[in-house]
């Protein structure tokens, strides 16, 4: 009796703990459809270096993406596992695909064919970056007929001026980290991209500028695939979890602990 007891006071403990610090308990069901594995499978998206990478010191991989899968890890009592990738496109491949569970990604329309999303955790812009020497000074100007976009192929911006842009030409680079290095060599005459990953290559590669203002806004949310049975649930639990990182501060703090400059908390 006494065993039966103290099994019940423990159960009740966790519950009770569970819902102080405002964290949805976790429904087996719904974790087993969530984590097949028993594993989190969490694609990690390198391509966007204001939300992930690695660390040159230790080599591991580190940002506000993975800060958000641990903790996701943590409330559900899975062991995580990430796993990266050199770009949302491939990211996008491999939850579509069923082998990750979850990926931090942009939402956009065509993704959302095969990807359930919770609400956005943090906003991020998309901007352009000229050359010194050319004439364009503003957004209006960019979409014009001899005028070539480079971009990261299957990247959130990608997908947006694919809709958007309707007299310049789309060059795409293999992925957002070689966009600006290709640029420079000579393809295209405008970079589009993060706006905080272009003001970092501004800096290094001098001769170049950045137009002033954004051509769009990129919500960063958490994406996980609609051919897994309790999708629906799943999406509900993890949309919880991101609405109590976001009010707690996690997300806030986590954007100062990476040092995150020009981005904001989702509202």
């Amino acid at each position: 009796m006494k065993y039966i007891l103290s099994i019940c006071l423990l159960f009740i403990s966790q519950f009770a703990n569970s819902q102080s610090l405002n964290k949805p308990y976790p429904d087996p069901a719904m974790l087993q459809s969530f984590a097949p594995t028993g594993v989190l499978r969490v694609g990690i998206n390198l391509g966007n270096p204001v939300l992930a990478g690695i660390d040159p010191v230790s080599q591991k991989l580190k940002g506000v993406s993975i800060d958000i899968a641990n903790e996701i890890g943590k409330r559900s009592g899975l062991p995580v596992q990430l796993i990266p990738f050199q770009s949302a496109g491939a990211t996008v491949d491999a939850i579509k695909s069923g082998s990750i569970d979850l990926v931090f990604v942009a939402i956009d329309p065509v993704r959302g064919e095969g990807i359930s999303y919770t609400p956005a955790y943090i906003q991020i812009e998309g901007a352009y970056l000229v050359k010194t020497s050319s004439p364009i000074k503003n957004n209006d100007e960019v979409d014009v007929v001899g005028n070539e976009i480079i971009v990261g192929k299957g990247s959130a911006y990608d997908l947006f001026l694919t809709r958007e842009i309707k007299n310049a030409t789309l060059l795409r680079a293999p992925n957002s980290q070689s966009v600006v290095g290709d640029f420079m060599k000579g393809q295209g005459n405008v970079a589009a991209g993060v706006k905080q990953q272009l003001e970092s290559d501004a800096v290094r590669y001098s001769g170049s500028r950045i137009l002033p203002g954004r051509f769009m806004v990129i919500n960063q949310a958490i994406g996980i695939p609609k051919s897994r049975s309790e999708y629906e649930k799943i999406n509900t639990y993890l949309s919880a979890i991101i609405a109590d990182l976001k009010t707690s501060g996690f997300v806030t703090n986590a954007m100062k602990r990476h040092d995150i400059q020009g981005a904001k908390v989702a509202d």
